[in-house]
């Protein structure tokens, strides 16, 4: 089973971020360019938030809002649920599903964002490992 760090390891490049005073519309024009759900909200190298689109459907359409007015840090979630580099993927999933998000920023001992993993990026890698447990099993089995 990998830990968040490894599975961070393959990954390109940093996580997307915006700055909390970035209009909504800014952090969603990056998100649809990117192609991901959400975004940290950072000031001065610091995790200060994330936004994403569960954020943007109840806290900006449904009430009515603008997103070219409204800025990040006025809907953001502002107490970020994160995990450390040494969890493992099954941990970060059951943290997920238990409370209900579907991105968790990855936090060193400093406080230092390292990376973001998203629920898909931890079934992708759940499906991948119980693949290859399969592999092994049958080849097992077979001699």
């Amino acid at each position: 089973m990998k830990t968040l760090k490894q599975l961070l390891e393959g990954r390109p490049r940093a996580p997307v971020s915006v700055s909390p005073d970035d209009s909504v519309f800014t952090a969603l024009e990056l998100m649809a360019k990117h192609d991901i759900g959400a975004v940290l909200a950072m000031h001065d190298g610091q995790l200060v938030g994330i936004f994403s689109e569960r954020d943007y459907a109840r806290k900006v359409i449904l009430l009515g809002r603008s997103s070219k007015e409204i800025k990040v840090r006025e809907i953001m979630t502002e107490k970020v649920l994160y995990a450390r580099p040494e969890q493992t993927t099954d941990q970060a999933m059951a943290l997920m599903t238990e409370k209900h998000i579907r991105h968790l920023p990855v936090l060193d001992s400093s406080q230092r964002v390292i990376g973001m993993v998203s629920i898909g990026d931890l079934v992708k890698e759940t499906i991948s490992e119980q693949a290859f447990l399969i592999k092994q099993l049958e080849q097992y089995i077979a001699s």
